[in-house]
């Protein structure tokens, strides 16, 4: 399976999970047999995708975790970490961010893609230095994003062979 098409799997997968959101009047309504009701004020859990719909039209605040503050504080962390050693994301880290991307303005959407490609930029560095020396092990998988553990795979496999075509399969 390629990134692309793994993403979209987690992605799915994110978008299906229950977000807490707070009503901003009364809604009765159904969506793809899916009954929401909910009262001015109340807060519930709702599957994230129909969370979304509802707060576009300003019936929900969805009450989600402040990705900018995970960002800055995982870029802080990886920036402590050796050379070559990376700091612990949780798999859907990157999902949740460009999610969060999506609600917020122009500006702050290019601020924000500014940190994440930074941060990708640093732990990119250290995947390929890591997946050329090593096989994916299970401390270091759960260290991974599962679109960084599909890189890592993918580099690993790639020195794998480039090492086979010049050394030949002795090694």
């Amino acid at each position: 399976m390629n990134i692309q098409d793994l993403e979209k799997v987690h992605t799915t997968g994110f978008d299906l999970e229950d977000v807490k959101v707070t009503f901003n009047h009364d809604v009765k309504v159904k969506v793809s047999d899916v009954d929401v009701e909910g009262k001015q004020g109340e807060v519930l859990n709702i599957p994230r995708w129909i969370a979304q719909v509802l707060q576009k039209d300003n019936h929900v605040q969805i009450q989600d975790t402040d990705m900018v503050v995970e960002l800055k504080q995982a870029t802080v962390k990886e920036n402590v970490q050796g050379e070559f050693e990376l700091a612990t994301l949780e798999p859907h880290f990157y999902i949740k961010v460009k999610s969060y991307m999506k609600s917020l303005e122009q500006q702050d959407s290019d601020k924000v893609e500014s940190m994440l490609n930074s941060l990708v930029r640093k732990r990119k560095g250290k995947i390929i230095h890591l997946a050329d020396s090593s096989k994916l092990t299970a401390n270091l998988a759960n260290k991974l994003t599962i679109e960084e553990r599909e890189y890592y795979n993918n580099l690993h496999n790639i020195s794998i062979d480039f090492t086979k075509q010049i050394l030949g399969d002795n090694k």
